[in-house]
């Protein structure tokens, strides 16, 4: 099961679409475009059955195979959202709605789908069900969560669901997977410390809170060094600091920090975030000063199922021959979470080559990275549902 030749032959066409959505770039759910294009394409191709509006913007699109004796149904997931970045790279096709770029690859995750639904549509050599799923709101929206939450799994009778992304510094080709934890659970923080503000020549008749929170900073990062097995993976990272006043001279009232915790297991999340409450608390306390917490989970962890895992890495040898089994985990986040957390599956990377990380303004999707996505889709659906 190499490239498919249909597929090496339809690689130009796909990234006519692929270009076609990158050069018109839309951000969560509000995608009438791209949602559109979609449904209009799977129609074109020919499905079954398409169905727009599941998850608010998401579309599904439903190929029957040969026989559908044994009603096995498979979905595959791509994203279709992009992100608030002004694009820098000058392309030919770049945005041109400036504030909003592709900058994940969204436009290349879902040509890829697009290509293996209209292979599966024409060829239809398996028995069972492919449904081909196109999620909003990646990008911190939780569309695959609303997708879920809207009943995509049991309309569709999906039983395994299968995700892929594409790989900066992988070469094309390439495949990437683990089993278990793939992806990090990603929560958010807001702290809000109150002190005394006053002139800054009279620092003993203030409660400092620029001094307060900076200590709030440096003993999170004791959560890591000291809360945390170190053989298990956290990240606590504080990115902003806001004092209510830009003078040189005045102690500030008030001081709000934000910041994200990155974990792998969900009993390593929970005691970050336990450990974090308290020493925000007590810090504070400490020095005369109050403080509020606003934490927020967000993402669950992404954890490939074993079973799923090895077939999928089976799939991509087949495809390219060349497979990592065990490539390490990533504490970014993905809402593919909630659709595996829904049915067993699998999270897969493919290589893009040699280019600029996701979410640079200078990132682009590799075109010549389409066969080999969309052979991996095709090959999924073919492999778990062969013709008898």
């Amino acid at each position: 099961m190499p490239v498919k030749n249909r597929l090496a032959e339809l690689q130009d066409e796909i990234a006519e679409w692929r270009r076609d959505i990158h050069e018109h770039p839309e951000l969560m759910y509000d995608l009438p475009r791209t949602s559109a294009l979609v449904a209009a394409k799977l129609r074109e191709f020919g499905c079954d059955e398409v169905v727009e509006g599941i998850g608010r913007t998401g579309v599904v699109g439903v190929i029957r195979g040969r026989t559908d004796s044994r009603g096995r149904a498979i979905g595959l997931r791509a994203d279709m959202d992009a992100l608030p970045i002004v694009e820098a790279t000058g392309l030919d096709y770049a945005s041109k709605h400036p504030g909003k770029m592709h900058a994940c690859g969204h436009d290349g995750h879902t040509a890829m789908l697009l290509g293996a639904a209209k292979y599966l549509a024409e060829t239809r050599s398996f028995d069972g069900t492919a449904v081909v799923i196109f999620q909003p709101a990646e990008e911190g929206g939780a569309g695959g969560r609303a997708m879920v939450e809207d009943g995509l799994m049991e309309r569709f009778g999906i039983e395994e669901v299968y995700g892929m992304h594409n790989m900066p510094g992988l070469p094309v080709g390439d495949f990437a997977i683990r089993t278990g934890p793939i992806m990090a659970a990603t929560d958010d923080f807001e702290i809000t410390v109150t002190g005394k503000g006053g002139h800054a020549a009279k620092p003993h008749d203030c409660i400092d809170t620029t001094l307060v929170a900076s200590h709030i900073v440096v003993a999170l990062q004791a959560i890591a060094a000291r809360s945390i097995d170190p053989l298990k993976q956290v990240v606590v990272s504080v990115c902003t600091f806001h004092t209510d006043n830009e003078a040189s001279n005045v102690i500030p009232q008030v001081v709000r920090l934000k910041g994200t915790v990155r974990s792998l297991e969900e009993g390593v999340r929970t005691l970050a975030e336990t450990r974090l409450k308290e020493i925000v608390a007590h810090t504070a306390r400490a020095y005369g000063a109050q403080a509020e917490i606003d934490y927020r989970r967000g993402y669950p962890v992404t954890e490939n199922a074993p079973d799923q895992t090895l077939f999928a890495a089976e799939v991509a040898e087949a495809v390219s021959g060349k497979v990592r089994l065990d490539t390490p985990p990533m504490m970014g986040g993905e809402d593919f979470s909630y659709m595996l957390n829904a049915r067993p599956g699998a999270y897969i990377f493919v290589g893009n080559g040699d280019t600029a990380m996701v979410h640079h303004p200078e990132y682009n999707f590799s075109d010549e990275a389409i066969p080999f996505g969309c052979s991996w889709f095709a090959g999924i659906v073919e492999a778990r549902m062969p013709t008898a």
